[in-house]
């Protein structure tokens, strides 16, 4: 019996630990709230998660297309990311790709835009290998990483 009290403890405290990450609005402090509704006045079904302790993400639709946002706890905005279609790649960003994968698949892109700018992140594939490309709006190959099993580290 003492054992299935434990494990129903053990249960219950990982059950509040997971549901205390999900948020509502109501406990997103209101400087985020409000910043948000500056910037995206027209969100809909805006979704709550707190990433971390310092910084909040909402999850939402904004102009037929699904966003999400990110701000620091005193109401920071710190990024904005929404996926693009491969056929929506600027094609001067198209050509750094070019210029630095040879025979390669996009299978993945997103704009991340951030205080300092906006950026094109892509997964792309070349051959048997897998890279996570960032590149920023006037063109510079920013984050160039390759995806192997177990090998997380940049190349830059």
């Amino acid at each position: 019996m003492k054992n299935l009290t434990l494990i129903a403890a053990v249960v219950v405290a990982f059950t509040m630990n997971a549901c205390a990450q999900k948020s509502d609005s109501k406990n997103v402090p209101e400087k985020v709230i409000s910043t948000f509704n500056e910037k995206f006045p027209d969100a809909k079904k805006v979704e709550w998660e707190m990433e971390n302790e310092s910084e909040w993400e909402a999850e939402f639709k904004w102009n037929g297309k699904e966003y999400s946002a990110n701000f620091s706890t005193d109401g920071e905005w710190h990024e904005t990311e929404h996926e693009i279609k491969g056929s929506e790649i600027p094609s001067n960003i198209q050509a750094i790709l070019d210029q630095n994968f040879s025979d390669y698949e996009i299978e993945g892109a997103e704009i991340a835009e951030t205080p300092s700018g906006k950026s094109y992140e892509m997964g792309i594939e070349v051959g048997e290998e897998e890279y996570e490309v960032t590149i920023d709006a006037k063109g510079n190959l920013t984050k160039k990483k390759e995806n192997e099993e177990g090998d997380e580290n940049d190349e830059d």
